[in-house]
């Protein structure tokens, strides 16, 4: 068994794997332009952000009802749990669902049915953030985010900001963070991915954020970096997509030795592992080999995501997941 870690940076969306997309697209009566799962997994190949923004938001036609909402959760809680997840914060996009004319409930209802059986099934503790797309106006946003109201507390415990990075910093949704905080909502964003440096520091000053998503361009800013550290605030990172999204030329290329060492809270997590080649198992593999991580900075890496978590409602819980990174045996390297 893999070490047992958080995944915090996970949009649920993403792991929309091609074989279950055939299979609700055959359900749904919607029509792929591929011809077998095959021929769409070949499609995974991506220029940047906005080529994989382009089929992800092509393929998620597919999720129609309540139901593909519930199996989609399901297959990646099931992957999850293989991988070493005990606790999962995953990332949902309600305006790229509400504009196809899917209702925000049947979404909610749909991924909190997998959502609250995953302790039972799975052994696996959740939670849900809702993010907003940040290449839609605010005003799309207020309107989401008011809709949505009715689950603050009961299934959605956060909002977050997704989509493309550049040209829509993080302080265009000022309001919409100022009424989420004041709502008790946990607050992240995506920054720093392709955007600079001074998106990291727009998402701390504007938005007031607990933790950056991606974050891998603070690396650029010195004193950033050192407020980083002194505030503790987490950088949920994501290898393969990096490399895939050409945010990092290889694998070997990636910061997050420098972000260890600098004292920066860096976790690991897959993203989007559908289209990005791997489930979080697979990235923290990835890192070992092309970085030569130790065994020690696995070990970190784990520690730092349940302290990242937002498991401040449980922490005996998070106490003992800590206990069992700590006692966690790794396997003899061959």
């Amino acid at each position: 068994m893999p070490i047992p870690k958080a995944e915090l940076h996970l949009h649920i969306e993403g792991t929309l794997e091609p074989e279950l997309a055939f299979a609700l697209a055959h359900r749904n009566g919607v029509d792929l332009p591929y011809s077998s799962p095959e021929q769409l997994r070949a499609a995974y190949a991506f220029d940047d952000l906005q080529s994989f923004l382009d089929l992800y938001y092509q393929l998620m036609d597919v999720l129609r009802t309540e139901d593909d909402f519930t199996e989609l959760a399901e297959a990646y809680l099931t992957r999850a749990a293989a991988a070493g997840v005990r606790h999962a914060e995953i990332f949902f996009d309600p305006q790229a669902h509400t504009a196809r004319g899917v209702e925000l409930d049947d979404v909610v209802r749909g991924l909190s049915r997998a959502l609250s059986r995953a302790g039972e099934r799975h052994g696996i503790s959740t939670r849900l953030i809702m993010c907003f797309l940040r290449d839609l106006p605010q005003e799309s946003a207020l309107a989401t985010f008011e809709a949505a109201r009715p689950w603050f507390g009961r299934a959605i415990s956060g909002v977050g900001l997704d989509s493309a990075e550049v040209g829509h910093p993080p302080a265009k949704f000022a309001d919409v963070y100022a009424l989420a905080r004041e709502a008790g909502l946990h607050l992240v964003a995506h920054a720093g991915e392709e955007g600079g440096p001074e998106y990291v520091r727009e998402a701390l000053d504007v938005l007031g954020v607990e933790r950056i998503d991606h974050g891998i361009r603070s690396m650029e800013d010195p004193e950033l970096v050192k407020e980083l550290v002194a505030r503790r605030v987490p950088l949920t990172v994501c290898p393969f997509s990096n490399v895939r999204l050409r945010c990092v030329d290889t694998l070997a290329d990636h910061p997050l030795p420098a972000m260890l060492e600098a004292g920066l809270v860096a976790t690991v997590n897959s993203d989007d592992p559908a289209y990005f080649g791997g489930y979080v198992d697979e990235n923290f593999a990835g890192v070992e080999r092309a970085l030569g991580l130790t065994e020690d900075q696995l070990r970190l890496l784990a520690r730092n995501s349940f302290e990242a978590s937002f498991l401040e409602d449980d922490e005996e819980r998070r106490a003992a997941l800590l206990a069992e990174v700590d006692a966690y045996r790794f396997p003899a390297r061959g």
